[in-house]
This record gives C-alpha cells, sequence and structure tokens, in this order.
C-alpha cells in the first residue's frame, strides 16, 4: 500500500535523540528546546517561539493568552480541523463559520465581515493545504473592526504570501509538528510572536502556570502542554533540513498538477488554485471530483485503496460536527463550498519519500478510476 504521507527520518534525527538520552535531560528541559525555538522563530522572522506538545495545545493556548472575555466570538473557517474550534469552546469561546472559497478552499474573506459583531475579538486564519491566505484583506478587516488575527500555518510551513513567510503574521502564529508535517517531532506544536509579555504568559501556561518564587502557589490556572527534549531534538534535525523539505513538498505538488492537469482541463477533476501572490509547499495535494460524474470521494477513495493507494477524505465542516449540536451557540447554517469539498474531495499520497515513479502510479490509477 502506497501511504499518503510518512516521515522523512535520517541518521541525524537517531544521532540527537542519543545525545538527549545520554545527557538525561528527556524531559521537558533541555538544550534541544530551547535552540529549536530559537531558530525556527528566527527562521519564520519572529522574537519569540514557545514549543508545546501540539498544534491544538498551541491553539488552545493562544486564545487563553489574549484573555479574551466569556463568550467572545471567533471567526474560522468551517473547512479545517477540529483543533481551531475546540480552541475555541475550550476558552469559553464561540467559534464562528465561514464557507470557504471555491478556487483556494480558503476561507471565503468576502463573507467575513458580514459575521462580525460587537462581540467579535478575533480571527483564526488557516492556510488551507498550505496555500496562503489574502492576508492584506485579513488584517483590513482586523484593523477596521480592532480583533486579532491568529495565524494557523500548520498546513503551511514554508508557504509565502508576497513573498513573507506564513508564520509571521498575527499577534500569534501556531503550527504544528505532527507526523504528516513538513517537519515533523512525531507530536509537538509552536506559538510564534513577537510580544515579549505574550511570549511570557505562553511559557507560564504551557507549564501550569508555575510562579518562580513561589512554584507551588498559582495565581492561575494553566495547562501541562510541555514538550520533551527527546522530541525537540527529532524537531531541530528536520529543521535543519527544512529547505530540502519545501523544495521537496513543491516538487511534488508541481508534478502533480502537471500530470492531472489534462483531468482538469477534460472536466473531471478540480485542483486547488495557486494564486500570482501564493507560494504554497502543497502540504497534501487534494482533488476536487466533478459532482457531475456521478462519483463522490468515497467511492474513488475505495477503488484507490483495492490499487494499493492509500487516500484520506478531505476535513468535514465544523458548521455539521455532531458534538458541537449541544452547545446554546449552535446554529444551523448552509455553507455550501464547505460541503461541497467534504463529499467530492480527498487528497493523495503526499510524503516527503515520493518519487516521479510513485506519482505517475498514483496518477495512472486515478485515471484507471475516473474512466
Amino acid at each position: 500500500m502506497l501511504p499518503v504521507s510518512e516521515p522523512y527520518i535520517t541518521q541525524r534525527e537517531v544521532d540527537y535523540v542519543v545525545e538527549v538520552v545520554r545527557s538525561g535531560w528527556i524531559s521537558s528541559e533541555g538544550k534541544f528546546i530551547r535552540e529549536f525555538e530559537e531558530r525556527f522563530s528566527a527562521f519564520h522572522n519572529r522574537k519569540f517561539g514557545v514549543l508545546v506538545n501540539s498544534g491544538t495545545s498551541a491553539l488552545i493556548l493562544a486564545l487563553r493568552a489574549l484573555d479574551l472575555p466569556a463568550g467572545s466570538e471567533v471567526i474560522l473557517p468551517s473547512f479545517t480541523i477540529i483543533s481551531c474550534a475546540l480552541s475555541c469552546v475550550y476558552n469559553g469561546l464561540v467559534p464562528v463559520f465561514v464557507d470557504s472559497e471555491e478556487d483556494t478552499w480558503n476561507m471565503d474573506i468576502s463573507q467575513v465581515e458580514r459575521q462580525i459583531t460587537d462581540k467579535t475579538k478575533a480571527i483564526i486564519v488557516v492556510h488551507t493545504y498550505g496555500h496562503p491566505v489574502d492576508m492584506d484583506k485579513i488584517y483590513e478587516i482586523a484593523q477596521k473592526y480592532s480583533i486579532y488575527v491568529i495565524e494557523d500555518f500548520a498546513e503551511a510551513i514554508g508557504s509565502e504570501y508576497k513573498g513573507r513567510r506564513c508564520g509571521s503574521f498575527g499577534i500569534i502564529s501556531c503550527s504544528s509538528f505532527y507526523a504528516n508535517k513538513v517537519i515533523t517531532m512525531g507530536e509537538g506544536g509552536i506559538c510564534l510572536t513577537d510580544d515579549k509579555r505574550i511570549a511570557e504568559k505562553l511559557m507560564s501556561l504551557r507549564n501550569l502556570a508555575f510562579v518562580p518564587e513561589k512554584r507551588f502557589i498559582h495565581y492561575e490556572l494553566g495547562f501541562n502542554f510541555r514538550i520533551t527534549n527527546v522530541q525537540a531534538a527529532i524537531g531541530l534535525a528536520q529543521f535543519e533540513r527544512i529547505s530540502e523539505h519545501i523544495n521537496k513538498k513543491i516538487w511534488i505538488g508541481k508534478t502533480y498538477t502537471k500530470l492531472l492537469k489534462p483531468l482538469e482541463d477534460a472536466g473531471l477533476i478540480k485542483l486547488q488554485a495557486e494564486k500570482e501572490w501564493a507560494k504554497s509547499t502543497f502540504w497534501m495535494y487534494g482533488i476536487l471530483l466533478n459532482s457531475e460524474l456521478g462519483l463522490d470521494a468515497e467511492q474513488v477513495m475505495k477503488a484507490l485503496s483495492e490499487r494499493g493507494i492509500q487516500t484520506r477524505p478531505f476535513f468535514y465542516p465544523l458548521h455539521l460536527q455532531p458534538a458541537f449540536r449541544k452547545f446554546s451557540w449552535y446554529k444551523v447554517v448552509s455553507l455550501p463550498i464547505s460541503e461541497k469539498l467534504y463529499k467530492y474531495g480527498f487528497y493523495l499520497p503526499s510524503g516527503l519519500t515520493l518519487d516521479e515513479e510513485k506519482i505517475n502510479f498514483v496518477v495512472e490509477k486515478l485515471k484507471e478510476v475516473l474512466k
């Protein structure tokens, strides 16, 4: 079975982990944590980086660090991972969902302003599958209404908006280092910011809000979101090859695009657009079936699996999630693009171990299924 994604591990990761074990500093203290934070934040032209145990934790901490009043509203795309909404719910905030653009599959910015009320305090921006959101338009809205921007760039490490790296936007930007990301620690996440006060708050909150001079007296409630030195060692080894990983992801994406363009021209599928101002890393390479084919994503994915190719469905829209229906803020809404993306969209193998022969195999089998 050709997997959707698998991490690219080398001897350097092994050597760094062995160094950690031999040093004895395997928990949440150690040089690899500090070095990764410093180097990763500098790579994104940020002043501070705070490592945590997952991308979900990073989003939760980001909202908690802003001290938003309970019941405040946060605007975010419906077509994304549930972590973005969980970060609101776990902080006593209300997620407000907007639909997607048909071409980039990102949040439809034209719908954002109409969702703003006097309770709106933040926007969470997600660069879907590596394609940047139009940040100038987001900033224009945020400044007009004096609301925070939080950037989720977990899918867009290495992507650029008008020459500026994703991860450098917003009051806080958050990423994940799960196994399928551009660089990985197995699990892990990070918050980046230029605000020293916020950075200090993030560092406190991730570690149970301990007070250095009165360690077991707590003036606020924090989290145990610490990460280990072992994970940071793997992450640093990965980071030292970040340009190689980014370039490989772009090559995979552009190779797929070249080979799949005839299917798009024939009206069988639709590919994610890449705007002229965007540089996408194609974190996952997605396709959208033409709804008139009489096939949905589930059927095509099953057929590909039978031919030895692993795929993954697109995100299930957050506005339809059963788990949210019990909340008083839940509203029944129709967001047709998000719903269509889920029904007809899926992504192909996109891991760093792909080569041209494997990509050709995937494309040929897809053609076979669609015929």
